[in-house]
């Protein structure tokens, strides 16, 4: 399974790479191949390539701020949440996320 994430805040600074690093740590507890990119203060890093987005089961996204070429992800399973939720809350919404996915091969 492989889960790719894109993470922003208004002010695109801490909570951003804050959320990215806690669904990397989220998925790699679980075993799950992982690949986050961040669009914060300093631009984007860790850019998602087409391939990253065409082999990804499931995609998280923060929903704080628009997300830059959202329309790369039209047709997969996204999870939007909050950046602060997916710092508190990142295996439950991996969790819930994964679920989804065996729900609905």
């Amino acid at each position: 399974m492989k889960i790719i994430g894109v993470t922003a805040c208004p002010s695109g600074v801490a909570h951003t790479y804050m959320a990215a690093e806690a669904i990397r740590k989220a998925c790699k507890e679980r075993n799950i191949e992982v690949k986050v990119e961040t669009q914060g203060s300093i631009g984007c890093d860790n850019y998602l390539t087409e391939d990253d987005v065409k082999s990804a089961d499931g995609i998280i996204l923060t929903k704080d701020i628009d997300i830059q070429e959202a329309e790369r992800f039209k047709g997969k399973p996204v999870i939007k949440a909050f950046a602060g939720d997916v710092i508190k809350k990142a295996p439950q919404i991996v969790e819930k996320l994964v679920q989804y996915l065996e729900q609905n091969k």
